[in-house]
């Protein structure tokens, strides 16, 4: 499948990758990021573990991996009416928190928000790039607490 847009020319900056590491066990670590988020402005209405789910359904041995799937609800609200309801298509925010090593624990997210715009999901308007501002600010001091906690 060709893709309209090239990846390799895209930057962690264009899709608002974030990314952090945590020395400790992968529960401790899955709390810990869910207490952050919910300090950031994000509640966390859903959450799963891919791992789990796969190592039962077609024993796959995968490492510990959980997803938490982050929403601040004015935002999420903002998001739908600018993108004419097509943004729902991408929530919630996801926060992925995965087992690189004994003890050691990966966080990761994207902006669904950046990514909707390099799609052709949302428009490109003033509004739509306050949205992003607004929402890269709570991500922005999600993972400052992530960091601080460290």
């Amino acid at each position: 499948m060709s893709v309209p847009i090239n990846p390799e020319q895209l930057t962690a900056a264009d899709i608002g990758e974030e990314r952090a590491t945590l020395e400790l066990e992968h529960e401790e670590a899955i709390e810990f990021v869910r207490e952050c988020c919910l300090e950031a402005g994000f509640g966390v209405p859903v959450e799963f573990s891919p791992s789990e789910l796969l190592n039962e359904k077609v024993d796959a041995d995968r490492d510990p991996y959980h997803v938490l799937g982050a929403c601040n609800p004015e935002m999420a609200d903002r998001a739908l009416d600018v993108s004419e309801k097509r943004m729902g298509g991408l929530f919630p925010c996801n926060v992925i928190v995965w087992e690189s090593d004994p003890g050691v624990q990966q966080v990761y997210h994207v902006s669904i928000m950046r990514i909707a715009r390099l799609v052709g999901m949302a428009p490109d308007t003033e509004e739509w790039a306050n949205i992003v501002e607004d929402t890269g600010e709570l991500v922005e001091e999600l993972f400052e607490q992530i960091e601080a906690g460290r």
